[in-house]
């Protein structure tokens, strides 16, 4: 696994031990990353689920000003860690956090820290989407920047909604075996 382009392009990043984790491949994540080019200078980016944090680590390497890694595994969020510093990534510029994300968005929600520009969601499983996006459009105001993205990686037979609150499906691209959904505030 590598980082595709920006300043850090063709750096190798460590890849989990085992198949438990299963990374965004590197032609999704540069189709992902063509489409979000206009969007990501300066822009404060989410990766819930992270996994190795390669998706997050490619926006901080396209000119995001900060990225936020949430996973639920403390050994990937070493996984994550151990990327980042390789890079020499200060750590002003990014955050590791070892939760589940819909528990880190209800604490991120009492916190009323600053908002995300891109949010980029890739459950492990496929009946985590529902809760977890609800709740995005629920808190919008509190957690998303007027005009931000949200993105979701889900195997191409999962069917979303259009709707999710206020979060509303604008865009759908298929490749291979996963699909992206792009959502943004009504």
């Amino acid at each position: 696994m590598r980082v595709i382009a920006g300043k850090f392009r063709g750096r190798k990043l460590k890849s989990p031990p085992s198949l438990t984790t299963r990374p965004t491949s590197d032609r999704l994540r540069e189709t992902l990353f063509n489409i979000l080019a206009p969007h990501l200078a300066e822009a404060r980016f989410l990766d819930l689920c992270a996994g190795t944090g390669a998706v997050g680590i490619e926006a901080l390497s396209r000119g995001a000003s900060h990225a936020t890694f949430v996973d639920q595994s403390r050994k990937m969020c070493s996984l994550i860690a151990t990327n980042l510093n390789s890079l020499e990534i200060s750590p002003g510029d990014y955050e590791v956090i070892a939760a589940d994300a819909a528990d880190y968005l209800r604490r991120y929600v009492r916190k009323a820290e600053q908002r995300f520009d891109i949010v980029y969601y890739d459950p492990p499983y496929a009946n985590e989407h529902e809760v977890l996006l609800n709740f995005l459009g629920e808190h919008a105001s509190q957690i998303l920047e007027a005009g931000a993205i949200v993105i979701v990686e889900h195997y191409k037979k999962t069917l979303l909604t259009d709707r999710y609150r206020t979060l509303n499906r604008h865009r759908e691209l298929k490749q291979g075996d996963s699909t992206l959904s792009f959502y943004r505030v009504s």
